[in-house]
Formats: C-alpha cells, structure tokens, sequence
C-alpha cells in the first residue's frame, strides 16, 4: 500500500510538470502575438468562401479541432486531409478559399506537395508554424509564427506544448473573428439546434405545448366537480379560467380544491368562480421555454396558462414538460 502511494505521488508530480510546461508555453507565445495577427484575420473576414485547414498527424487532429470550432462560431470551414487532397481532394478548395496549413516544422512534405496546386487554384495560404524560416512560411501569403516550443514529452518527440499552443492560438483567432462579426448566442444556437444550448435560445414555449396539446379551459360558472373532471382528462393539474369571450381571467389548480378540502367544505356543489384565482401569472406561446422554466421556479409554480394575442388561452404548460426537455 505504502509503495502504491509513493508511486501514485510520482505520478501527481509528473503531470504537474506536464501542465505547467504547457500552460508556459501558452503565456510565452501570447507575447509573441503583435499586429501581424490583423492582417491574418482581415484576410479570413475578406473570404469570400471557406476556410480550409489542412495538417497531418497530430496537427492534422488540431486542424480538425479548429475547423469545427470556426463553423460552429460564424466562420464556414472544413478540414482537408493532405494526403486525400493530393488524389483528387483538391477539387474541393476553390480560388476564394483560404487555407490554413499547420506545421510545427513547417517542412511536412505531404503539405509542400499540395502547395503548387492550391497556388494554381488561386486560393491564399496562412501558414501556422514554429519558424518563419521554414519553407512553408515562406511559400505562404501570411505566418502565424509559434516560435521555438519546449515540449512537455521528455524525450522531445512527441507533440504535446507545440499541439496545445497551436490549439490554443486558433481558438483565439476564432474568437477575434467571432467578435468581429458580432456573432450572438442565437447565431450560436442556430447552429446546435440539436444540442442544450440550442434548446435554451431556440425552443419556444409553443414549441413544447404543440406537442401535448392540452388545454383545459372553464367558465366561471362551471361546476367544481366539472372543472375537477376537465383537470383530471388532461392530466394538467389545472384549468385556466375563461370570460364570455373566452379570454383569461383565472387559474384553479387541483390545490385550491385540496386545500378547501381540508378545510372541510362541500367543494364540490361550489362553482369556480367561488375558487379560481383572478389576474394569474401566464406567458406567450412566443416566449422563450427557459423564460417560462424561470418563471416556474422563481414563484414555485407547476402549471402556468400558456396564451396568445388577445390573452385567449391556447395550452397549460407543466413544469416537467420542460424539465424533461433538459431546459
């Protein structure tokens, strides 16, 4: 056990020293940035196309990385495998593209391969390398020079802080642009509607009582042994109480009807007028879910009169309809 221990300590250290290593090389190469990275993203913001990244081994996977993160934050790009783009792949760049080829050495022969076809094409070249002096840099419109990287792998083979810190750089490159073209939450959202971001800046409260449909509605002078029946058909816990022109006025709740019970009056020969609750919290089909979930769970609410134009209930909204949603 006591061996177990020692060894498990050796190996706390040794990934201490791994992201300490790393996270300097991240604060060192912040101080390399200087206005040459304008000229950078001026020359992605002029695209009139796409951004394609290209790189292999593992800053291939980085590419791969950074491609995502530029489509998904205003930026259209895609990832461009050398070695497929040298058999027939390059069909896809076009002369309004620019590639972002990425080399730590900056002399990755599957890259250099590609370089006179992407210059016949026409489409301009950021090189993401370690040395300006590498031929990648000089056969590249603009450099976005990493510098010499201390890698965390002992040996210096493996690509550990030079990976990191070229991550870390494209993430803040797709940031400035994000920036620069005032890229919202909603423009976000739009694209990861499938996921729970794109649920809470997207998903309408109509969108989520369209799906069950309830809407339970009463008079004033409905009978609460009725009203009690019209709750219980749709499952509501609740009825939303309408006038003449069948606008809200009210809400009864399965509580109000307990909560006489206790008090041990015949509830059920009274009326909803003698029980309903006037000027009841609601909310539009048009507002947002996560503005109803809100409001819910602000006034420890269960049920809330969802209405349209004209306060005319269309559908009782319950809070596990939303909390199912992962809201």
């Amino acid at each position: 056990m006591l061996r177990d221990l020692k060894q498990s300590v050796n190996y706390v250290e040794s990934i201490r020293e791994v992201l300490e290593t790393e996270a300097n090389e991240i604060l060192k190469l912040k101080d390399r940035i200087n206005f040459r990275i304008n000229e950078v993203i001026e020359m992605i913001l002029a695209c009139e196309n796409k951004v394609v990244f290209t790189g292999m081994g593992k800053s291939g996977i980085i590419g791969r990385k950074l491609a995502s993160t530029f489509a998904s934050t205003g930026t259209p790009a895609f990832f461009l495998h050398p070695g497929e783009a040298l058999h027939g792949d390059l069909g896809k760049i076009t002369k309004n593209d620019v590639v972002i080829a990425i080399s730590n050495s900056g002399e990755t022969s599957e890259i250099l391969n590609i370089i006179p076809s992407i210059k016949r094409i026409g489409a301009k070249m950021i090189a993401i390398v370690g040395s300006r002096k590498s031929t990648l840099a000089r056969r590249s419109n603009l450099v976005v020079d990493i510098g010499e990287i201390e890698e965390a792998c002992p040996l210096g083979l493996a690509p550990t802080s030079s990976t990191t810190a070229t991550l870390a750089l494209g993430d803040a490159i797709a940031i400035a642009l994000l920036k620069a073209r005032e890229f919202t939450p909603e423009n976000f959202a739009l694209f990861h509607p499938g996921g729970s971001l794109g649920r809470r800046l997207l998903l309408t409260v109509g969108h989520v009582v369209r799906r069950k449909k309830v809407n339970p509605v009463v008079a004033l002078d409905t009978g609460i042994k009725d009203a009690l029946f019209i709750m219980t058909e749709a499952g509501a816990g609740a009825v939303s109480v309408i006038d003449d022109e069948g606008r809200l006025i009210g809400i009864l709740t399965d509580g109000d009807i307990r909560r006489e019970l206790m008090k041990g009056h015949e509830v059920l020969d009274k009326k909803v007028a003698d029980l309903y609750t006037k000027y009841p919290v609601s909310v539009s089909d048009r507002q947002l879910a996560t503005e109803a979930l809100r409001i819910m769970e602000d006034r420890a609410f269960n049920v809330l009169p969802v209405v349209k134009a004209g306060k005319k209930p269309v559908a009782m909204l319950r809070i596990q309809d939303l909390t199912r949603l992962g809201l």
